[in-house]
């Protein structure tokens, strides 16, 4: 066993900092695997402590269990959401759906595509996904409930449906290249647009 890990691995007496470098490196290990084929069912504990250089026992100690390790790997990937600034409902929403299938990591395109049949043969996986997704889609809900609140927005809109429709066009089309001849980068504004003409207050 390589000197690190055997570092690693040692004991921690209490109120000694755990390595932020071997919490990076597993993080880094993991999305490496996903992103060279790997599949959540195939990825293991074991392959993921190889390649960080680490022993298991050094993930242990950090993650219960590789769905844990896995919801803090594909948060990393997906990045920091954007906060909105709260001063208009439009500019808000077109931030947050220009986070919509956005990530900064190149690996995404290679690891997220190859989780949706995944997430959708099993249940723990769908899990996993609604646990990295939630947060977002709470954050998009908080804006159009605001606009409710201040009279923008129609008072019967419906919140769930309304996040469907902006979310939509652009998982398709970041995630499959639906139409290459659309311009990503005004493409939240013409969605965001497209939608309030139907949601505004009359």
């Amino acid at each position: 066993m390589s000197d690190m890990t055997s570092t690693a691995d040692a004991p921690r007496s209490p109120g000694r900092p755990r390595s932020v470098r071997a919490d990076e490196a597993i993080i880094e290990a993991t999305l490496d695997l996903l992103a060279e084929g790997s599949t959540i069912e195939a990825l293991s504990i074991e392959a993921i402590a190889s390649r960080a250089g680490v022993g298991k026992a050094t993930i242990y100690r950090r993650w219960a269990g590789k769905d844990a390790l896995l919801l803090d790997a594909l948060r990393r990937l997906k990045g920091i959401l954007p906060q909105p600034a709260g001063h208009s409902v439009r500019d808000d929403l077109v931030l947050l759906v220009g986070a919509v299938g956005h990530n900064i990591d190149p690996r995404a395109a290679k690891i997220m595509p190859c989780l949706v049949p995944e997430v959708n043969r099993s249940p723990d996986h769908f899990q996993l996904y609604q646990n990295i997704i939630e947060p977002r889609r709470q954050m998009m809900r908080e804006v159009l409930r605001r606009g409710i609140r201040t009279g923008e927005l129609r008072a019967d809109l419906d919140v769930e449906v309304t996040m469907a429709l902006l979310a939509g066009p652009m998982l398709i089309q970041r995630m499959l290249r639906w139409h290459p001849e659309l311009d990503d980068l005004i493409l939240p504004e013409k969605v965001v647009d497209a939608v309030l003409e139907g949601v505004r207050a009359r």
